[in-house]
């Protein structure tokens, strides 16, 4: 296609040659951009119409967004803030149109600027039902939050009914927070330090579990902490982390020093202490996973990287991590300072990431959903929790880089949308902002009270601008659940076509947007925290009677393998991540523990025979063991494997009277280094 001259609207467009070539070039009296989006779009459309007026199909399809970038306007790449309707952004979008079926679009929300609200399809209106909440049930309920001193914390994936009623209490009793597992903890120490007696918390059983050890670890062991259901309230990830597999997979990293553990927040305690004792480990959320496994790589030269147990995420970071090692050194210092090309290229090889395990909600955004967002909702903003397969990663992080998507975590997706519509309702002229929503549909109740808020707030004297926020539901119409055996998703094993395989996950009923291809927009376990369990527990507090025995946090007195409380060990990767989100750094002692162990391991140009001598364990009798990097023998009994790591963890060197010296190739001792003799 000739574009060589564009007339007096803007610089020439140069693109392929296209077989007719008409003469393409903007009227002298073009419509002018406005000042807001869609007054931009639309001068921008006009432009890009009349420019591209008699061109086939085809010949549009092959004109290079990036030819684009002469004219101004943010192009792609350039890192736009905002969707500003730029010349690419409309490019791309009639593009995606080109040809294709309308079909039957997502359900969703609408947010009207008065508040209200409007629902497209049976899904979305069964979201709907709970955002005006029951007064009689707040009532009840800050009743007595009120009168028995008990805090609240839940997770942003609630059940809609849940959040309706806690969104509205809260401007009745302060002591109420929805977040993300992280803030969860936290949360519940400012609510103990506030004066409350009881916590409930709503969410899966690893969140109850750190609340009750960051509770007792921060002094507060005596404050009650309850769940909302007597069954266990699983998580298909935390289970794949306590899987044999998961476990395989950490001795992996235990022979190849020096190894970071790096692992995500959403897993159990138990987990992370017998991670801890195999591998050093540190706890990531999806907002800062990058940031952790960045500056690890800078900080210690050699390093493996070991993530898990989301595949997903695993695989998204990787995915990532190849981008940038194709951005100049410019583009990545401003993502990480101590990092460039030739780094990013070097750490490649030595990320490793779990590949059997995910969550069964994210699961659902595969190939299928990303198809219909591609046909149907090219224009519209993006948002993907880390958490998703690749397919729908990699279009989100295309939108990202036209301002026009997000990925990370449910609070960053948030901070997304209500940025967007800060943006909008500065510029105060008619918008429709649509947003499809990547993650877990739970997360509804808080857009719609953020949405409102923003949308309060700007209320002035002068004219208020028409500006709506549709929240779209990638969903699918078969309210069926699919969980596998052991009751975690395999990244091959998203298609079902036997229904008599299915299964029915616990907390899923008609309606909530499962699918039988795999994954749930609303997640089965989440959904099993319900009101009347939340009232329940509420009005039998305090629990005199013992009847509340199965609703209480697990706290764990159990012991590692190594003779260490569970509560402790598991609570030290998450204070290094807190380290870590505070000073930006590894926390000294993660980073010397790494240090020891490759010394220890015997990274140095000779070669070593590793053995240490231990005392039994289990036996009454003095015997001598042999530990080696991997595992421990006795003569009776055959242990459980153990790191050298974690015989340093469990007891220091000056406490079992070490003795240093290396073993070379030709039998002579120097130096201090890997044979270490323990003597009994």
């Amino acid at each position: 296609m000739d574009v060589s001259s564009l007339a007096a609207a803007a610089p020439s467009l140069v693109a392929p040659p296209l077989h007719h070539k008409p003469h393409l070039a903007f009227p002298p009296h073009h419509p002018s951009p406005a000042r807001g989006s869609i007054g931009l779009s639309r001068g921008y459309c006009a432009c890009l119409v009349s420019a591209l007026d008699g061109a086939r199909p085809e010949e549009v399809l092959d004109v290079d967004p990036a030819d684009l970038a002469p004219l101004g306007g943010a192009a792609a790449g350039t890192g736009a803030r905002s969707r500003a309707s730029t010349w690419h952004n409309v490019l791309i979008g009639m593009q995606k149109r080109e040809g294709r079926p309308a079909g039957e679009p997502f359900p969703s929300l609408i947010i009207g600027r008065d508040g209200a609200i409007r629902a497209q399809g049976t899904y979305a209106e069964a979201q709907a039902m709970f955002l005006s909440p029951n007064e009689s049930k707040i009532s009840e309920l800050v009743k007595s939050l009120r009168e028995k001193k008990i805090g609240i914390v839940a997770h942003f994936y609630m059940d809609p009914e849940v959040q309706g009623i806690l969104t509205a209490s809260k401007k009745h009793w302060p002591h109420i927070h929805i977040s993300d597992s992280l803030v969860m903890a936290d949360s519940a120490v400012k609510m103990a330090e506030a004066g409350c007696e009881y916590i409930t918390v709503l969410g899966v059983d690893f969140m109850s579990e750190n609340v009750r050890a960051i509770l007792d670890q921060a002094g507060y062991s005596k404050v009650g902490v309850y769940r909302m259901s007597s069954d266990q309230i699983g998580c298909s990830l935390a289970d794949a982390a306590s899987s044999s597999a998961y476990t395989h997979f950490l001795k992996e990293a235990s022979r190849s020093p020096p190894s970071l553990h790096v692992i995500y927040i959403n897993t159990s305690l138990e987990t992370k202490a017998h991670a801890h004792e195999l591998v050093p480990t540190i706890t990531c959320t999806s907002s800062n996973v990058v940031a952790t496994i960045l500056q690890a790589f800078a900080q210690i030269p050699g390093l493996n990287v070991w993530y898990g147990p989301d595949s997903y995420m695993g695989a998204n970071i990787a995915d990532l991590f190849q981008r940038m090692a194709v951005m100049s050194d410019e583009e990545i210092e401003e993502i990480h300072p101590s990092h460039n090309k030739k780094s990013i290229n070097a750490l490649l090889p030595r990320l490793h990431y779990y590949q059997d395990g995910n969550c069964i909600v994210h699961d659902m955004f595969g190939h299928e959903v990303v198809d219909k967002i591609k046909e149907q909702y090219c224009d519209a903003f993006l948002t993907a929790h880390f958490e998703v397969p690749g397919e729908m990663f990699s279009l989100s992080m295309e939108a990202k880089t036209r301002g026009m998507g997000v990925v990370g975590s449910t609070q960053n997706i948030l901070d997304f949308i209500k940025n967007h519509l800060m943006e909008a309702l500065d510029r105060n002229i008619d918008d429709h902002l649509q947003f499809v929503l990547g993650t877990e549909s739970g997360m509804i109740t808080s857009i719609v009270a953020a949405v409102r808020e923003l949308f309060d707030s700007y209320k002035t004297s002068q004219q208020s601008a028409n500006i709506e926020v549709e929240i779209v539901f990638p969903v699918s119409s078969d309210a069926v659940s699919n969980t596998s055996v052991n009751g975690s998703h395999h990244l091959d094993s998203s298609t079902v076509t036997d229904l008599d395989n299915v299964s029915v996950v616990p907390g899923v009923s008609s309606g909530e947007g499962c699918s039988i291809h795999g994954g749930c927009a609303s997640c089965p376990y989440m959904k099993m925290n319900s009101l009347r369990s939340l009232l329940k527990v509420c009005h039998q507090l305090p629990d005199r009677d013992n009847r509340l025995v199965a609703y209480q946090a697990s706290r764990f007195n159990a012991k590692t393998p190594l003779g260490k409380l569970v509560a402790e060990v598991g609570c030290e990767p998450i204070l290094h991540m807190r380290h870590f989100q505070a000073t930006k750094r590894l926390p000294d002692k993660l980073v010397h523990h790494l240090i020891t162990i490759t010394r220890l391991f015997g990274e140095s140009r000779n070669q070593v025979t590793r053995k240490t001598q231990v005392p039994s364990v289990g036996s009454g009798l003095p015997e001598t063991t042999w530990h080696s990097a991997y595992g421990v023998k006795t003569g009776r009994k055959r242990l459980a494997q153990v790191s050298l790591f974690a015989l340093l963890h469990a007891h220091p060197r000056d406490e079992l009277g070490v003795r240093f010296y290396e073993r070379r190739d030709d039998g002579d001792r120097a130096g201090t280094s890997p044979w270490l003799q323990f003597p009994l």
